[in-house]
């Protein structure tokens, strides 16, 4: 019986203890990180509270031990407290970069069966109507996976001249479905092949134009895909002269995606711009930091 006020003595000073280090730690946190100006306001009321109330001992050893801290060992905790800080961002953002890829691998994840199956579907069909048209698609389906697979797994950055082929690919299977009513233009410079660009973006933008500006418009019409160079920033466009969009509605997934993905990776040096020339039809940009190569 005499044992159980022994340990609760114990256990209050094993508390007491603690939260005196926790208020410790927290003071000497405060210190390390206030600015000197905040310091000497805090200072000058202290002393004031001192000598108000006859404390002004007290309140002298205050500003004494809070000033040896501030410069002995305020510094170094001070570094310590702001390394943690950005490691702490660092991650952040890095668990936010993965979270996005991940969205966007079940996006592509719930797009390519689609994809496949048509394109399956209309291979089968040309080989009983035009078998040498098969055979192309067919050509064309293999570029498109040896192309898009790797890209889909990497989980590193790609180059804008492997999007182009992955997008020539695919577009090259969507005339075979489209037939006449789909015309395609490449207006990339070579030298622009080894710019960084994210994975998949180019392509969600053309299925874009296709899905929403051409193939609810009877006579069909162009995609138009071109780079170049303003400054510092890379500008990549999908243009079309469809049906036209409504810049007030909701953008769906695709575009959301994109943007989401931009902000991730670029923070407010990167945007997606959606535009409607004055000819019709829309036009939608990429414009994010240019770096020659990936390793810049």
């Amino acid at each position: 019986m005499a044992a159980a006020p022994i340990n609760r003595a114990l256990d209050f000073v094993r508390d007491a203890v603690s939260e005196a280090s926790a208020l410790w730690w927290a003071f000497f946190d405060w210190l390390a990180m206030v600015e000197w100006r905040q310091l000497y306001v805090t200072w000058f009321l202290v002393f004031v509270f001192g000598i108000s109330f006859q404390l002004t001992d007290p309140a002298i050893w205050f500003i004494l031990i809070s000033f040896g801290v501030k410069v002995l060992a305020g510094g170094k905790r001070r570094a310590e407290l702001q390394a943690k800080e950005a490691s702490d961002k660092a991650n952040v953002a890095t668990l936010e970069r993965r979270l996005m890829e991940a969205r966007m691998a079940t996006l592509q994840a719930q797009v390519e069966p689609h994809f496949l199956f048509n394109t399956l579907a209309l291979i089968g069909q040309l080989i009983e109507t035009d078998p040498k048209e098969a055979a192309r698609v067919h050509a064309h389906l293999i570029e498109y996976l040896r192309s898009s697979l790797p890209q889909m797994r990497a989980s590193g950055g790609g180059t804008l001249g492997k999007q182009v082929e992955l997008s020539r690919a695919y577009l090259a299977i969507m005339q075979a479905r489209m037939k006449e009513r789909l015309a395609v233009r490449f207006e990339v410079p070579d030298f622009l092949g080894s710019a960084p660009f994210p994975p998949m973006m180019l392509q969600t933008l053309i299925e874009n134009a296709i899905k929403h500006g051409l193939e609810p418009k009877v006579a069909g019409g162009t995609v138009l895909v071109r780079a170049h160079v303003e400054g510092a920033t890379l500008h990549v466009d999908v243009c079309d002269d469809g049906v036209g969009i409504n810049l007030h509605a909701d953008e769906g997934v695709g575009l959301a995606n994109i943007r989401e993905r931009l902000s991730l990776l670029y923070g407010k040096d990167a945007e997606l711009v959606i535009e409607m020339p004055p000819g019709g039809g829309a036009c939608a940009s990429i414009r994010l930091p240019y770096r020659m190569t990936e390793f810049d």
